[in-house]
């Protein structure tokens, strides 16, 4: 894992792809909703000219501790509402597993466009409704409740014991695989592949991620694309990616003007 980080680098890589995030370099970088910093942590380390972070939950002081191993002041923190911060424009601004907890995630996606420079890239992930069936009529009346309990409680009393049998099934399947077994009918098998490469207390941290919050939405593949017709949006640039079969990655370049379309992925200074 990276230090002060949940993900492993090559976790961070695989959650930006396609983008090649060498042009982060010396580029304003903006994350919606970082929780404790893990993805920060990351990104600091490709040295963008400035790196900020909001977040609605109180977890500035743990993120601090997180981001120990970042030049001081390199990044700024701060709290509020992402729908109703405004902090100015970037090169890019991600958001990666938020909105989908929002009462009304298109707000939220309105409020990724509003910080991107004309030419500048958007980058974001979502819960699909496509391929979770059973994690939304299994683990969603779960979460109900457990949203209620103190943290501590659906941590430990809840979400670790829930996960040991799907650890337990992550890893078969994954035997499986190796041995030449084709399972990819049965339920969250990508998923349950890609995250059977992690160690049980990443798991234990996803199940507790997944119980703790008070809203969660599954987003069809139509509700997506349509946000990315929004006219802010570039066309040309609009990618979209279903992730281990049940998550969307999504993005693309807001519309620049006539000026700024030669520098799109270039900084304001390099483009003097």
């Amino acid at each position: 894992m990276g230090e002060g980080s949940v993900y492993s680098e090559s976790q961070f890589l695989e959650w930006f792809e396609p983008l090649d995030l060498a042009m982060v370099k010396n580029q304003d970088v903006l994350e919606l909703g970082f929780g404790n910093g893990s993805l920060l942590v990351h990104m600091g380390r490709l040295q963008p000219r400035r790196l900020v972070g909001v977040e609605l939950g109180d977890t500035v002081e743990q993120t601090k501790r997180n981001l120990r191993d970042l030049p001081a002041g390199m990044v700024e923190l701060h709290r509020g509402d992402l729908c109703e911060v405004n902090l100015g424009t970037f090169d890019l601004v991600y958001c990666i597993g938020v909105l989908h907890h929002l009462e009304h995630p298109e707000e939220g996606f309105r409020a990724v466009l509003r910080h991107v420079r004309p030419g500048g890239r958007f980058h974001c992930w979502v819960y699909a409704w496509e391929g979770n069936t059973i994690v939304r009529h299994v683990v969603e009346p779960i979460r109900r409740l457990t949203s209620r309990l103190p943290w501590w409680l659906t941590k430990y009393g809840v979400a670790l014991p829930l996960v040991i049998p799907y650890f337990l099934y992550a890893k078969s399947i994954a035997m499986l695989a190796r041995a030449g077994m084709a399972l990819s009918r049965l339920p969250l098998h990508d998923y349950s592949l890609w995250i059977a490469q992690r160690p049980f207390h990443f798991f234990h941290h996803v199940a507790f991620d997944q119980l703790v919050t008070p809203r969660t939405r599954y987003l069809r593949r139509g509700e997506v694309e349509s946000w990315l017709t929004d006219t802010a949006v570039d066309p040309a640039s609009v990618y979209m990616i279903f992730r281990n079969k049940n998550s969307w990655k999504f993005g693309g370049r807001r519309t620049a003007g006539v000026e700024e379309s030669a520098g799109a992925f270039l900084g304001r200074d390099e483009r003097r």
